[in-house]
């Protein structure tokens, strides 16, 4: 099949420098650019796990109650607060 196509700067740049590297024909590198280009995109995406976290035991808490950002400070930097 015979078509006209308008490449953008970008893509003719990468073409280019691929059909060098492989000493190709514009022809042979832009069908196998779009063969793999779309089976990859026919085929369907791997769906990850999802990521999990696993809990720690950090221990008794240091201070009962938070509110006083102060002494929350204190406490964090070994430091006596009065």
């Amino acid at each position: 099949m015979r078509t006209t196509l308008t490449i953008d700067e970008d893509v003719a740049t990468a073409l280019d420098r691929l059909r060098k590297a492989r000493d190709m024909g514009l022809k042979e590198i832009v069908n196998e650019v779009l063969r793999r280009g779309l089976k990859e995109m026919a085929t369907p995406k791997k769906t990850s796990e999802p990521f999990r976290t696993h809990s720690v035991r950090l221990g008794r808490a240091r201070l009962s109650n938070v509110d006083n950002v102060a002494e929350v400070l204190a406490v964090a930097e070994n430091d006596s607060f009065k």
